[in-house]
């Protein structure tokens, strides 16, 4: 049983601790931090209105497994940043789990009607995962980032609150 916990301060070191280099936080963060993550980039965050940040608590092994962001826009709402961190972690249900809650929490707490999400297109297990919950992928927005000599290109994906609540079932 997967539940979002509301990130606190306290909680930066622990999150800090799993970034282990730049790539890394490039996947995880996109071009908006700087390595090495640091908690003043943290509580830029959280000082900020429109961004709800949350760890990932799993009910069952009582213990924290990963972090994940809402980000609200005109219109929209994004996830972001969701990192699940035990590589032993992936691929066994976590994600789609994690992207049901963040999606649940943003559909009854904000009045928007569409939520988005950016994953680079090399991170073919992220988008599956996404694809499932009901994710879709707009073909008319996209961009690109630089590191260490390669382009990663981020695409974007969508998905409506009717798509969202006719997949619950």
């Amino acid at each position: 049983m997967i539940e979002l916990q509301i990130f606190k301060k306290e909680n930066a070191s622990e999150l800090i601790s799993k970034i282990k280099d730049k790539r890394a936080l490039l996947q995880f963060a996109g071009p908006a931090y700087h390595f090495p993550l640091t908690k003043e980039q943290l509580e830029s965050d959280l000082n900020n209105e429109n961004r709800f940040m949350f760890r990932i608590f799993d009910q069952t092994e009582h213990n924290t497994i990963g972090h994940a962001q809402i980000f609200l826009k005109e219109g929209t709402f994004l996830l972001g940043r969701i990192l699940i961190w035990d590589e032993n972690n992936r691929g066994k249900g976590y994600g789609k789990k994690i992207v049901q809650k963040l999606l649940e929490y943003g559909f009854s707490h904000f009045d928007k009607e569409t939520a988005e999400l950016n994953v680079y297109d090399w991170n073919t297990g992220a988008i599956e995962c996404y694809k499932k919950v009901g994710f879709e992928i707009d073909p008319d927005i996209m961009s690109e980032v630089s590191i260490d000599d390669e382009l990663w290109l981020s695409v974007n994906m969508k998905i409506s609150k009717n798509t969202f609540e006719s997949k619950k079932i």
